[in-house]
C-alpha cells in the first residue's frame, strides 16, 4: 500500500486513509465517451459481455447480437442490448502560485492531499487521470495515467510539487483548455486570489463543456486574521507593499471584502454549472474527501 512522506514529515496519504477510500468511486454528471473502453458502468448501450436490454431488429442492425431464443419463441427478430463501459477523465488543475504556501495548515499541503486522494480513487477504477500544477500558466503536468500501477508516479509528481509565481488562472485553463481536448470532469484547487480575476479563466473551460468543479482552499489565517499594529504587508506573489494600521474596524472591513469575493465565485460558479467548494485548510481532511464531496455528488 503506498504512503507518501515529504522531507518535512508531511504526510500526503497514510496506508489507513487509502483502505477507507479504496472502494469509493468518481461519477460525472454527465456520459462522456471516452478514447478506450474503461471499466465503468455507462448509461449508453453498447457491447460489453453484461446484457441490459432488448430492442426490436431494424436493417443495417449487427446480426451477431439477434437473440436467437426470442426468436424460436415469438418468430420476431430483437437485439441483445448491453451496458457500455466507458473511459472517463478526470483532471486536478492544482493553483501553485506563491499565495498558496501559506497558512497553518499549508494551503498546498491541503490540495496536494485533495488531489492524492482523487486521482488514488480514479486509479483504482481505471480512470484516466491528469494532474497539472498552474501559476502564471501550466507549469507541470503528468497526463493521461491510468490504472493502480502508477499510483506511485503521481504521488511522487504531487510530492515534488513547489509553489512558485504569480497567479494567472486565465492563461492555465487557456492551455489547459488547448492541451486536454477530452471531455471529462475537470477540478480547479486554488485560493483564487489572482489579480487578474477568475471569471475568463473559467469561460476557458466552460467552452470546452467539461464536468466543471471549484474547489476553494483557504488557511484560517487567512479566515481569521490575527493581526494588531502598524504593519508593512508585502504581497508574496508581486511584492507590492502596503503601509496599514491594523484595527478591529480594518479587520472586520477585510472580512466583509473576503466574505464578499469568495460570494462572488460561488455566485459565479452556480449561475453557469459549476459546483463550487469552499473548506478551510482546518477542517479535516477525511472530512472533505470520505463526507463533503460525497454529498456533492463527485464521489460515491
Amino acid at each position: 500500500m503506498p504512503t507518501v512522506t515529504k522531507q518535512n514529515g508531511d504526510t500526503l496519504l497514510d496506508p489507513e486513509f487509502l483502505n477507507r477510500i479504496e472502494q469509493l468511486e468518481i461519477i460525472s454528471r454527465k456520459i462522456f465517451r471516452g478514447t478506450m473502453r474503461g471499466e465503468r458502468r455507462s448509461k449508453r448501450r453498447g457491447e460489453s459481455v453484461e446484457f441490459a436490454d432488448h430492442r426490436s431488429y431494424v436493417p443495417g442492425d449487427d446480426l451477431r447480437f439477434l437473440d436467437w431464443n426470442i426468436m424460436a419463441r415469438l418468430d420476431r427478430l430483437f437485439l441483445k442490448l448491453f451496458l457500455e463501459e466507458e473511459d472517463l477523465h478526470l483532471s486536478l488543475l492544482l493553483d501553485v502560485s506563491r499565495s498558496m504556501d501559506w497558512g497553518d495548515p499549508g494551503k498546498a499541503l491541503y490540495i496536494r492531499r485533495v488531489a492524492a486522494a482523487l486521482a488514488y480513487i480514479g486509479l483504482c477504477n481505471f480512470d484516466r487521470v491528469s494532474l497539472y500544477g498552474f501559476s502564471d500558466g501550466l507549469t507541470s503536468q503528468l497526463a493521461g495515467v491510468r490504472g493502480r500501477r502508477r499510483v506511485s508516479h503521481v504521488m511522487d509528481y504531487l510530492t515534488n510539487l513547489e509553489c512558485e509565481g504569480g497567479s494567472n488562472l486565465a492563461e492555465a485553463c487557456k492551455q489547459f483548455a488547448i492541451r486536454h481536448p477530452q471531455p471529462g470532469i475537470v477540478l480547479v484547487l486554488s485560493d483564487f486570489f489572482d489579480k487578474g480575476g477568475f471569471e475568463q479563466g473559467f469561460q476557458y473551460l466552460l467552452g470546452r463543456n467539461f464536468d466543471l468543479y471549484a474547489m476553494q482552499v483557504l488557511s484560517p489565517q487567512e479566515i481569521e486574521p490575527e493581526l494588531t499594529g502598524d504593519l508593512q504587508l508585502r504581497d508574496v506573489e508581486d511584492d507590492d507593499l502596503a503601509e496599514v494600521t491594523v484595527s478591529r474596524a480594518l479587520i472586520n472591513r477585510y472580512k466583509r471584502n473576503l466574505e464578499a469575493f469568495c460570494g462572488s465565485v460561488k455566485d459565479y460558479c452556480t449561475r453557469r454549472g459549476i459546483n463550487y467548494l469552499f473548506t478551510g485548510t482546518d477542517t479535516p481532511f477525511d472530512q472533505i474527501i470520505l463526507s463533503y464531496l460525497r454529498r456533492r455528488g463527485l464521489l460515491r
